[in-house]
């Protein structure tokens, strides 16, 4: 039985990763931070009906002994690391902690790994703000990365490290560079499940409106369970190497808000209020990721288009305001 260890398992990525690895014979181990397990029916939502299944690990990845002592502890032929300090802003101030974050847990990782589970594949989850203004539309493997969020640059540090242990310390180290993907799942910070979660509260009579910037912006949305089976075809691949999953297709967040509002009948347009505060502005050139790579050598594609997506997010978070009634 092969023995894999996830960090980042009560987000929407590591809940479904759990699952399709217990479902395909895995023992799995996760690492878990103590405030998850103390405010368990909030933070461990994503992952309670597979709490039996697991084998959780209170720690933070922040510290290096307990990183050490955990890979000490389960040896995983397979290490995916997911957890991030994911908020993306524009903004420079009070985020030194995001690049610290992020740079060091994936540091702490590889080199515990190298140390005592060197046969260990390693996934590190990249992200297309690594591209950031990027000059050239689709981008892929070969791109010139400009990142411009803090976010950005941690990962782009973080991803230059995994191909440092790759090339120079032999490790089978690789990484996926993913554009946004969707869920049910999906954090309420988001901008897909902001406007789903108030969907359903306009429907059902608990809110009248959403507010948002810049209605514009494009973005290249997939489907989560698909970019979590291509992380484990990634790291099953004969070769350690990194890869772009996308879906190729541009979507505005106008386009968001048409589909989710039609889902349950409604109009975003009687709904829609702008706020200023959230604006973004256009990339020049957008983010749109170009999977050709992985398709050709991972023979993996998106199976899921983005209407079918919207309308079980809608549904979901329809089902679970009822549920709180």
């Amino acid at each position: 039985m092969a023995t894999a260890l996830i960090t980042g398992v009560t987000g929407q990525d590591g809940s479904y990763l759990a699952e399709l690895l217990l479902a395909r014979g895995y023992q799995v181990h996760a690492i878990v931070r103590r405030e998850a397990i103390e405010d368990a029916d909030r933070r461990m939502m994503n992952i309670r009906h597979l709490t039996d299944a697991l084998h959780l690990h209170i720690a933070s990845i922040d510290s290096h002994l307990s990183v050490y002592k955990i890979i000490a502890s389960v040896v995983p032929d397979e290490c995916y690391h997911l957890a991030a300090e994911s908020f993306v802003s524009y903004s420079f101030d009070d985020e030194a902690s995001v690049l610290q974050s992020n740079f060091n847990a994936t540091h702490f990782l590889l080199a515990s790994l190298k140390e005592l589970a060197p046969h260990c594949r390693f996934y590190f989850a990249g992200s297309s703000e690594m591209f950031g203004h990027a000059t050239t539309s689709p981008q892929n493997e070969t791109t010139e990365f400009n990142p411009r969020s803090i976010y950005g640059i941690s990962k782009l540090a973080a991803y230059h490290l995994v191909r440092n242990y790759r090339q120079n310390q032999g490790m089978f180290a690789c990484a996926g560079i993913l554009f946004n993907h969707e869920s049910p799942r999906r954090g309420f910070e988001f901008v897909t499940r902001k406007i789903t979660s108030a969907v359903a509260k306009i429907h059902l009579r608990r809110a009248t409106t959403i507010e948002l910037g810049n209605i514009d912006a494009r973005r290249d949305w997939g489907y989560a369970p698909d970019y979590v089976d291509a992380m484990h075809r990634i790291v099953r691949h004969d070769v350690p190497d990194d890869f772009v999953i996308a879906t190729g297709t541009l979507h505005s967040v106008r386009n968001i808000l048409e589909r989710a509002f039609a889902v349950v009948g409604l109009d975003y347009r009687d709904h829609l209020q702008f706020n200023p505060e959230y604006f973004r502005p256009n990339e020049a050139v957008a983010l749109c990721g170009d999977y050709s790579k992985a398709a050709r050598l991972l023979d993996w594609c998106p199976t899921r288009k983005l209407d079918d997506t919207l309308e079980e997010m809608v549904r979901h978070d329809i089902a679970l305001l009822g549920a709180r009634e």
